[in-house]
């Protein structure tokens, strides 16, 4: 869940493979001793990404390609699901629907997870104890918390209900209203991910070296122009990767809605949220379409890649290396 192939890593990766076997040939015997041992080591990643990635999208992709049910044998339509797939609204419904949630679950998120990890970086008096007790929700079983929070948003008798009723709104009904039922579901995906993220941005913040912070105190720098001007930049590159895999995690969203939405209307009143993955579960496990929800998954593959590699390309202008190149 929290990692993805990027392409350019598997492109480099292959490259390296490919070098490596030409370096078989090579003209004197370290050079292929070296290729040889290069290659064995590599080979247990190369048999892993073909079986439990290549194979998978192949069959993903050749059952897109047939009207299936899983029982009665498939029939060829070639690329009719695809074209159902463009003029489905409810697959775009969801696309909004995950959308949405990626507009607030990615920007409160890395913001909540960054500021924690700035208060945790301090020397503060059980500073380990509060790092442990952020990062429970990361281990903290998805069905259980989410059931928590269910109950927590309940209208009336719910916590939020109890905090809301001096201002008058303890009878909002979260979980049914299709104008509110986004918010419980990302205030859940949020706390249930900030411990991990907090990691990430507390690693890179100790990677930065103290002798920039003295550097800048001593050319007048006040707390603020530290953060802006020293932290910010030194932290972008784990800005970077908190943010792919905020992108990626939030396509995947799907637990929490499945189990939010149980005891009312599976994905929301009128779907509004059903997001992607819940969609694709209903696709292929209640209407058994499995021809379609093919075409749904290599759907859900192309919006993942071509978000992580507009991201790529677009981090030369704002992350920093040590190097000073992107």
């Amino acid at each position: 869940m929290f990692f993805a192939p990027s392409a350019v890593k598997l492109d480099l990766f292959f490259g390296d493979c490919m070098t490596g076997f030409l370096n078989l040939f090579g003209k004197t015997p370290l050079t292929r001793r070296r290729a040889f041992w290069g290659l064995a080591l590599v080979t247990p990643n190369v048999l892993g990404l073909l079986f439990f990635f290549g194979i998978p999208v192949f069959i993903a992709f050749r059952t897109s390609l047939q009207d299936w049910n899983g029982i009665r044998p498939p029939v060829e339509i070639g690329l009719g699901n695809f074209d159902r797939l463009l003029h489905d609204p409810s697959f775009w419904n969801s696309v909004g629907v995950t959308l949405k949630l990626m507009l607030v679950v990615i920007p409160v998120g890395m913001l909540l997870s960054l500021i924690v990890a700035l208060m945790l970086n301090r020397k503060l008096r059980g500073r380990s104890f509060f790092r442990v007790v952020y990062f429970l929700p990361v281990v903290t079983s998805t069905v259980a918390a989410t059931m928590a929070w269910t109950w927590m948003f309940q209208p009336r008798y719910g916590l939020i209900a109890n905090l809301l009723e001096p201002v008058g709104l303890q009878d909002l009904n979260w979980i049914t209203r299709p104008d509110l039922v986004l918010f419980p579901i990302a205030a859940v995906v949020i706390w249930q991910r900030l411990g991990f993220d907090m990691i990430l941005f507390l690693a890179g913040l100790q990677a930065i070296p103290r002798q920039l912070y003295d550097a800048a105190r001593i050319d007048g720098a006040n707390g603020i122009r530290l953060f802006r001007f020293v932290t910010l930049p030194l932290l972008s590159p784990t800005t970077f990767l908190v943010l792919i895999l905020q992108v990626i995690s939030a396509i995947q969203i799907f637990d929490q809605v499945y189990i939010m939405t149980a005891r009312t209307t599976r994905g929301g009143m009128n779907d509004s949220a059903t997001t992607l993955s819940l969609f694709l579960y209903e696709t292929a496990f209640t209407d058994s379409d499995l021809g379609y929800s093919a075409a749904v998954a290599l759907a859900m593959f192309a919006i993942t890649l071509l978000l992580t590699l507009m991201q790529i390309t677009f981090q030369r202008r704002w992350v920093y290396y040590e190097s000073g190149s992107a």
